[in-house]
């Protein structure tokens, strides 16, 4: 065995003295955190199905390709043509998506009335995308009528009003079926529970209309409350939708995650957005058991109008930030921080903002501006 002599032993084993605040080694020792460890071979790339879509949506994701690549993120894209007029959603993006896990993707305009029916909710029924989930919240420096807002909306996504079983009964009388059942209210309600209990949320309720949908909404809300039961430190709570969306309006801040029935929680994603700072913001996405579509988290304004494609002023900011949490779903969470940041810095700083945010810069020139910031 190697023996060590005397004086070395003494100084290996004298305590360290305290380095003082000033010092270098104090500041490096204050900012220091856990380290992430990646398993052997996370750093490889992946790929990404990328659905640029219809409107606004080659812009969009056009600054999200810029991005990536400024940051050499690991992934890459697979890109497909795909348009809300299109019958059905090509049968190769579906295999894109299968294999990759991951979709990236523009608003798709969904004909208004007669014609085809929604890709959205093709591609969500298709790969059963179960668990639809906005986050919002005040951005430093971008200022809105409400303080101390940060709501995620969950919402069911494959059944109720969505559907798509309508047909006309007599000439004049259609008949739309709402389907609310047992499993896929669980799923939602544990799908929500468990994201609060992972992300530090303290409080879950539930948005309903059971008082006059008594069985549909009833079965969901019995659904949650079973669920709650599992999870005793977490505060539940329901409210009608109506209410929900004057308190919401009156007083945002009291709500922390909601769950919601399929159209519920389309309105009252997209009523929590407008409060918090505006569709063009608001991360989101869609995510099932294997796979996961990442977009502009509040749906309306996702596909703009041709003012703002031809003079190139979209916002890319929601998908920005709908990036960083598709980084984050593939276990790349520095590069997710660091797209994050940058784009927090760019709103802060309030030098670079499209005409939603009250300025009038191009989608471009607020994508140079995140670039600047990435750490």
């Amino acid at each position: 065995m190697a023996r060590r002599s005397t004086p070395l032993l003494r100084r290996l084993l004298a305590p360290s003295p305290s380095p003082s605040p000033s010092t270098p080694l104090a500041g490096a020792a204050s900012r220091r955190t856990v380290t992430y460890m990646p398993r052997p071979g996370d750093g490889a790339p992946r790929g990404v199905t990328l659905i640029p879509g219809d409107g606004i949506g080659p812009l969009v994701t056009g600054a999200v390709r810029q991005v990536m690549e400024a940051m050499h993120a690991p992934v890459y894209f697979e890109t497909y043509e795909v348009h809300g007029d299109m019958p059905t959603v090509p049968a190769e993006v579906i295999e894109s998506i299968r294999r990759n896990k991951v979709c990236l993707k523009g608003g798709l305009a969904t004909p208004v009335g007669g014609g085809v029916s929604s890709l959205n909710v093709q591609l969500r029924k298709e790969l059963d995308l179960y668990a639809a989930l906005v986050n919002c919240f005040n951005l430093p420096g971008l200022p809105t009528r409400h303080d101390n807002v940060d709501i995620v909306v969950i919402r069911e996504n494959t059944e109720g009003e969505y559907s798509g079983l309508e047909h006309e009964v007599v000439p004049g009388v259609v008949e739309s079926l709402k389907v609310i059942t047992k499993f896929c209210s669980e799923r939602i309600a544990k799908y929500a529970f468990e994201y609060a209990y992972l992300n530090n949320r303290k409080k879950v309720t539930a948005v309903h209309k059971a008082n006059i949908m008594k069985l549909a909404d009833g079965l969901f809300l019995e659904s949650c409350r079973e669920v709650a039961k599992k999870y005793p430190g977490i505060q539940y709570n329901e409210i009608i939708v109506d209410n929900c969306c004057m308190q919401l309006v009156a007083k945002p801040e009291q709500f922390d995650v909601m769950v919601t029935p399929n159209l519920y929680g389309n309105l009252v994603a997209n009523v929590a957005a407008g409060i918090a700072g505006g569709t063009g913001v608001m991360p989101g996405g869609n995510v099932g058991q294997d796979h996961a579509i990442f977009e502009q988290g509040a749906s309306a304004g996702n596909v703009g109008n041709e003012k703002i494609v031809e003079k190139k002023r979209a916002n890319p900011v929601a998908l920005l930030l709908s990036s960083a949490m598709m980084l984050r779903h593939l276990q790349f969470p520095s590069f997710a921080d660091r797209l994050e940041t940058a784009v927090k810095r760019v709103i802060a700083e309030g030098k670079y903002r499209t005409k939603d945010l009250g300025g009038t810069s191009t989608t471009q020139e607020v994508t140079d501006a995140v670039i600047a910031k990435l750490g």
